[in-house]
């Protein structure tokens, strides 16, 4: 509601009848939040289509063979996300300053996918347990190659489970707010982000904040609606 109101009635205890759509009008007429949602949209597609081609490869590996590497890759994965997310900003935020990438599409894709291929592998891992392999076997035997294997028989077999995870990736990199705050700056700003430029010295312009926030909500809305049943549908493999 305060999204529709004009700003002299937003603290009104009494908010009466006075709406208003002027608040979308101005906020879309700001540069700087058009160029953040278009950002965000680029980037959370980026991450969702980069991490899942990690993602996919590591968790089919996790599932079908055995070995040091394998285990070396599930202890690395394992340690990672043992480690609270919010000591990485830090770290994150020196290593993309000392490498000149701080601020630049890059610099914020690495943190995301990092991120994306230490949680995903682990339920792409058990999209691909749930799978018989049995398929794979013989196609094997009919003289399928171990990749023609996983191309022609698993990978359309944890389609569901894919595009659970590609909703779930994309979603979370567009509300991200953490690295976007800490990692993005007025080159590369993102949505999430760009909400507090209107908290300034002389107050907050909840009005245009909240108006953003509709904005911003749009976009994962959709994708949820759209995906709810994919999701659903994956989560049961």
């Amino acid at each position: 509601m305060t999204s529709i109101r004009p700003a002299s009635g937003v603290f009104y205890i009494w908010r009466g009848t006075n709406f208003t759509l002027n608040n979308f009008v101005e906020v879309l007429h700001q540069s700087q939040v058009v160029q953040a949602m278009w950002n965000s949209f680029v980037l959370s597609t980026l991450a969702t289509i980069l991490s899942l081609g990690i993602t996919v490869g590591s968790g089919y590996m996790l599932s079908r063979f055995g070995g040091w590497i394998q285990r070396s890759w599930f202890a690395t994965i394992y340690i990672f996300r043992t480690v609270p997310y919010i000591s990485w900003v830090l770290p994150l935020y020196l290593v993309n300053t000392r490498l000149g990438i701080y601020d630049t599409y890059v610099g914020l894709l690495l943190p995301h996918i990092a991120v994306h291929v230490c949680f995903f592998s682990w339920l792409m891992k058990g999209f691909f347990d749930g799978i018989n392999p049995s398929m794979e076997y013989a196609a094997l035997i009919d003289g399928c190659t171990r990749w023609g294997a996983f191309y022609r028989v698993a990978l359309p077999a944890a389609m569901p489970g894919i595009a659970a995870l590609a909703i779930l990736c994309w979603l979370s990199t567009w509300n991200e707010f953490l690295f976007a705050l800490i990692l993005s700056g007025k080159r590369t700003p993102l949505i999430t982000s760009t909400m507090a430029q209107f908290v300034t010295e002389t107050g907050t312009e909840w009005n245009l904040m909240s108006a953003t926030a509709v904005l911003a909500m749009m976009p994962a809305l959709l994708v949820t609606i759209f995906g709810q049943k994919y999701v659903i549908r994956g989560l049961r493999m």
